[in-house]
């Protein structure tokens, strides 16, 4: 008898999960960008925290409700699955498996070495920061290959200590910015004048420090009594990260000027933190973000692992009896994991030579860290459509008006993600398209 996944996770993990996955290095790595895209216009950055939260907040509680009643292997294929249909689901999973979860994860990887850099003042582009991230890289897959129990309690630990540098600079860094002065200046002065795209561009960027929540769904069938804790998981932790977010920004303010932030570059909150607790305090509470994005990897990595695996438990994808195989010690699917980790790998290849170097790739060149996420918005768009038409058992809230505020949001992020990246986009669908095709003919393979 062929061993399945086991129930090993709990509610308090599965928010862990969510929190753990989101949180982590979107809201260091993300902040002066937003910054500088609103030039500085601080509340203009915060709107743009809170567009990209609300956008989370209720696709997040679209997918609870559709939580509540399917519930298979992976939770979004299972959702498109049920509401679209299996072609559909099979191309959404085939996404998730080559595109979206190692594109994210490698530049996970890299954003975890890039601080790690900063301390030790390598190079956040040389030979040393690469290394770091390989490392990194290999390191959470084999937590995620050989212990998922214990990778679950890593979760839990990092999530823990990832909150604590984000709550001391919410609440030291607004006292502080508050009796000084400071916060009321960042709030009333603006560094340069921001474009008219400015605001699309803080949103498309703060939708990676927003994205992750949808990876906890690919937990659902090792998750206890899945259909509450799931839903559950998913509104409690979108919540939370969107205040924590929220108020580490403000706190952000009331240390330095915008203008010291932007121009600090990945160094700007290393130098935050310094200002309040010198040196060696802000030394060691940057040990605490790179261990907050060491969490987030690690969450991350635990899709890329099951990536393939959803598709081969139904039988698709390439050679499923091979990807579909759950080790019966460790309960994990390791062939899965094993393509998961060389797609990591690839697309880290991808990151340094698209965006870290001269463009290797010429116009294929791309942003891998946010257009993969307006990518998945836009499949989204069918599934919350056929809910709203198939969902007759629901109240009037959860099939229509959550529904469509969830299309609204994710409409905007691709209009957004046109302003911010231009022809980049095009390049990046034409990948797109030709991964696709590929799947396709493995798909026509298998019928």
């Amino acid at each position: 008898m062929d061993a399945k996944l086991e129930k090993k996770y709990g509610l308090f993990t599965a928010i862990a999960m969510v929190v753990g996955i989101v949180i982590g290095s979107g809201v260091f790595f993300k902040a002066e960008k937003i910054l500088t895209a609103t030039g500085g216009n601080l509340k203009q950055g915060i709107l743009a925290w809170v567009i990209g939260g609300i956008i989370m907040i209720s696709c997040a509680y679209t997918f609870s409700v559709m939580a509540t009643k399917y519930q298979y292997v992976n939770g979004i294929v299972d959702y498109a699955e049920a509401t679209v249909g299996k072609t559909y689901a099979y191309y959404v999973g085939w996404f998730m498996a080559i595109i979206y979860y190692p594109t994210i994860t490698s530049v996970l990887a890299w954003v975890s070495a890039r601080y790690t850099c900063v301390i030790f003042g390598f190079s956040i582009t040389g030979g040393e920061c690469m290394t770091i991230a390989c490392f990194y890289l290999i390191s959470s897959f084999t937590i995620n290959a050989l212990s998922p129990v214990l990778a679950g309690k890593f979760q839990v630990s990092t999530t823990i200590i990832k909150l604590i540098p984000l709550f001391i600079m919410a609440i030291a860094g607004t006292f502080v910015g508050l009796h000084s002065g400071m916060t009321s200046y960042n709030f009333t002065h603006s560094v340069t004048t921001g474009t008219s795209s400015g605001l699309f561009t803080a949103v498309v960027a703060a939708s990676f420090a927003y994205e992750g929540w949808i990876i906890a769904t690919c937990i659902n069938a090792e998750l206890k009594n899945a259909k509450k804790n799931l839903p559950l998981a998913l509104i409690a932790g979108t919540f939370i990260t969107m205040a924590v977010y929220i108020f580490y920004y403000i706190g952000l303010a009331g240390t330095v000027k915008n203008e010291v932030i932007m121009a600090g570059g990945e160094a700007g909150a290393k130098l935050a933190f310094q200002m309040l607790f010198t040196s060696v305090g802000g030394n060691l509470l940057f040990i605490f973000v790179i261990i907050s994005c060491l969490g987030t990897l690690n969450g991350l990595m635990l899709g890329c692992t099951r990536g393939i695996y959803s598709l081969s438990a139904r039988g698709l994808g390439p050679n499923p009896r091979i990807f579909n195989q759950v080790d019966p010690v460790t309960n994990m699917p390791v062939n899965s994991a094993i393509l998961g980790l060389f797609l990591c790998g690839t697309w880290l290849f991808y990151f340094y030579g698209a965006n870290l170097t001269a463009s290797w790739f010429g116009f294929f060149s791309f942003d891998s860290s946010e257009l993969p996420i307006v990518t998945v918005y836009a499949l989204y768009i069918p599934i919350f459509i056929m809910l709203m038409i198939k969902g007759k058992d629901l109240n009037f809230v959860n099939r229509f008006f959550m529904p469509l505020l969830s299309l609204a949001g994710c409409v905007f992020m691709i209009i957004a993600a046109w302003f911010a990246h231009g022809m980049a986009v095009v390049a990046f669908l034409i990948v797109f398209f030709f991964v696709m095709i590929f799947g396709a003919v493995l798909l026509r393979k298998a019928k």
